[in-house]
């Protein structure tokens, strides 16, 4: 029974399986999903962390678990790394903006956050290439996406400071 959670959990629910660019689908579903949390719903800003630091916390479990009989220790169908690294970039914009909502805006920066995600995971600029070649565990396939988002983070605050001057 816990492996089958486990294998649901890390192909975020089987998208992780699907045959063409699994983790720039999954990406994107977790952007919609987001923004439909944020925006639609309005879930708080809380019960959000709550869950993002649960997935968090378990994927390093799961995907060990996952890649332990697996001779790929990166497979492409794990996928919840993905997730992980692209919610990060989107809880903190949200929570850097969450009193000043221009829905228009924000849908642009939700669009510039999945396309600076997509570039720093597939390019891999350094750290990130350093845990993607040298970490064959779970943490290092967690990680390379974690670091992305940061990047993705240090990238639009320097828009937003480039942006604030002119």
């Amino acid at each position: 029974m816990i492996k089958k959670f486990n294998y649901l959990f890390v192909t975020f629910f089987g998208i992780g399986t699907v045959r063409y660019a699994p983790g720039t689908t999954t990406s994107f579903i977790t952007t919609i999903l987001l923004f439909s949390f944020f925006h639609i719903i309005n879930l708080s800003s809380f019960i959000i962390l709550f869950f993002l630091i649960l997935i968090f916390l378990y994927s390093f479990n799961a995907v060990a678990d996952y890649i332990n009989k697996n001779e790929n220790k990166d497979p492409k169908e794990v996928v919840i790394d993905e997730v992980i690294g692209q919610a990060i970039p989107i809880y903190l914009y949200e929570m850097a903006h969450e009193t000043t909502k221009n829905l228009e805006e924000t849908f642009l920066y939700y669009i510039y956050i999945f396309i600076l995600f997509r570039f720093f995971d597939i390019k891999k600029p350094f750290p990130i290439s350093y845990f993607d070649k040298n970490q064959k565990n779970s943490f290092g396939v967690i990680m390379d996406d974690v670091i992305a988002g940061l990047y993705v983070v240090l990238t639009l605050i320097i828009f937003m400071v480039i942006k604030s001057k002119l």
